[in-house]
């Protein structure tokens, strides 16, 4: 027998990330919106409430609760603020290689401090030349003594310029074929953030680039084996980027059919709520019924993940689908509020624009269209 259920512990748990996210994150959305910056006390909040440590081993100063609970906290938190959910989901893709691929003295060194919210992470893999395709990226490492040295421009990096540990993707001068991943500190000699983006949505996430100018990374940094670097990199993005943002438009799509119910409930046309209209019920339909299926899709790749077994192609058919989902919900969210549907004033504009950049990011729908065919023609 299939259990499609959630655990009493996971239902205590989707309560509390609900209430954390409504009384610790909701108030100060209307700054991030005005300000296009990442607040700081959101970030504080997140630590406190250990959402930055529900993937960490318990070792290492985490909560060990999984990919589940990490979902399940992503729609909670994306249902009030996507740019905010999009900055923890970030977090967590950069310091996966760490949980994957660090060595003890590595886990030891960095996990304490992610756990608890005083260091932030982030993960550094595309660039202008290569996006979809990782192996286009131009950033080069080589070898200086026990150290390395890494020139090259990182492009749409989430947590660019609040970051203080960065996983870096770099391919070897001498072998191009060949890519390698670094733990980078905030700090260190050669790395620097350079322009920051003003997106269309997510206003309250960061998003920049990083420039890295001759700078020297201690042989100590590498992550897993020099030369096999970009397995560290894709496991990492295949998984939990894209796990991540199933969350975060799972999260969207709610917010969504709760704003267009409300509204449809409240707005009266002919003497009656349009909720009782057919076209306006057609539309929540919809909605409920994507947001269903696209739970289905994401919980059940993210219980593969928590078995240990293999989950990406799992997560690209539910990375395309939720993300299409919430971008569809948010539409027929501004048309069933009509013209109020283009007022600031209504959260809808902002789910508006926040599912325009879920689609293209970890992976375009074009591409997870490819890694899901890959898999039914396997």
């Amino acid at each position: 027998m299939i259990d499609f259920t959630f655990t009493e512990e996971q239902e205590l748990f989707r309560q509390a990330a609900r209430e954390f996210a409504e009384t610790k994150i909701a108030p100060k959305v209307p700054d991030m919106e005005e300000t296009a910056e990442v607040c700081d006390d959101v970030i504080e909040a997140l630590g406190e409430a250990e959402m930055m440590a529900l993937t960490i081993p318990e070792e290492y100063g985490g909560l060990g609760l999984g990919y589940v609970a990490r979902l399940i906290a992503l729609e909670e938190i994306a249902r009030v603020s996507v740019a905010t959910a999009m900055t923890l989901q970030v977090f967590a893709l950069g310091i996966e290689p760490i949980i994957q691929f660090g060595s003890e003295e590595q886990k030891k060194k960095y996990l304490p401090g992610l756990a608890t919210g005083e260091r932030l992470a982030t993960v550094a893999v595309t660039e202008p030349t290569g996006g979809s395709d990782p192996k286009g990226g131009r950033t080069a490492y080589k070898r200086d003594g026990d150290d390395y040295i890494v020139n090259g421009r990182k492009c749409f990096i989430t947590n660019s310029h609040i970051a203080d540990t960065i996983t870096v993707m770099a391919k070897d001068e001498e072998n191009p074929d060949a890519f390698s991943t670094f733990v980078l500190e905030g700090g260190m000699e050669g790395l620097r953030p350079g322009h920051k983006e003003h997106k269309v949505g997510m206003r309250g996430c960061n998003t920049g680039e990083l420039i890295l100018e001759n700078c020297r990374v201690p042989g100590e940094n590498l992550l897993g084996k020099e030369g096999k670097g970009m397995r560290v990199a894709m496991a990492a993005i295949g998984g939990v980027g894209r796990g991540g943002m199933v969350g975060c438009a799972l999260g969207l799509q709610a917010a969504c059919l709760e704003a267009s119910i409300k509204f449809a409930q409240e707005r009266v046309l002919y003497g009656k709520p349009i909720s009782r209209l057919q076209t306006i019920q057609n539309k929540l339909a919809e909605m409920k019924i994507d947001l269903e299926a696209g739970r289905l899709l994401g919980y059940r790749a993210a219980s593969v993940q928590d078995q240990g077994l293999r989950s990406d192609r799992e997560f690209a058919a539910a990375k395309h689908f939720t993300t299409e989902a919430a971008q569809k919900a948010a539409k027929m969210a501004v048309d069933i509020h009509g013209g109020y549907g283009c007022m600031e004033e209504y959260a809808v504009t902002r789910y508006w624009r926040d599912a325009a950049v879920l689609g293209p990011s970890a992976g375009t729908s074009d591409i997870m269209k490819v890694i899901v065919a890959r898999w039914a023609l396997a």
